[in-house]
């Protein structure tokens, strides 16, 4: 019998391992997003090259799930954002704004990153988008 105790104690454990980990992950996520500010450096829609429509603009996040739009240095349109850490997801919401950050609001679908760039997709019934960020 006491040779199932550590095993029992180590089973008990597994669970908050677990959230530890989901939380270190969450923990970078958030680092890297709110360290500095980002641009957009390629946005092509169905096939349309639109990245020069986001000229002037960048982004910066904040460990609260909010970010500002900012338009040759002044924040146009405020928004939040959230992570899905295990479906590797961005979602962007900035209500009733207009074209071009209009085009950002939905659910990324982040395909490759680092700490100085991402590269996500955005598939809706309408279109597909990928878009590139890359740190100012």
């Amino acid at each position: 019998m006491k040779a199932f105790l550590p095993l029992l104690l180590l089973l008990s454990l597994a669970p908050s391992c677990k959230k530890a980990i989901e939380k270190k992950k969450e923990n970078i996520i958030v680092s890297a997003m709110t360290s500095g500010q980002w641009k957009v450096a390629s946005f092509v829609s169905n096939g349309t090259d639109r990245t020069a429509e986001f000229a002037g603009y960048s982004f910066k996040y904040y460990e609260d799930r909010t970010v500002d739009a900012i338009n040759s240095g002044t924040v146009e349109k405020k928004g939040t954002w959230a992570e899905n850490v295990d479906r590797l997801e961005i979602l962007a919401n900035f209500p009733s704004a207009a074209n071009p950050i209009l085009q950002i609001n939905g659910n990324w679908k982040i395909n490759r990153t680092d700490w100085t760039f991402v590269e996500a997709t955005l598939v809706s019934d309408a279109s597909t988008t990928t878009m590139r960020l890359e740190k100012i």
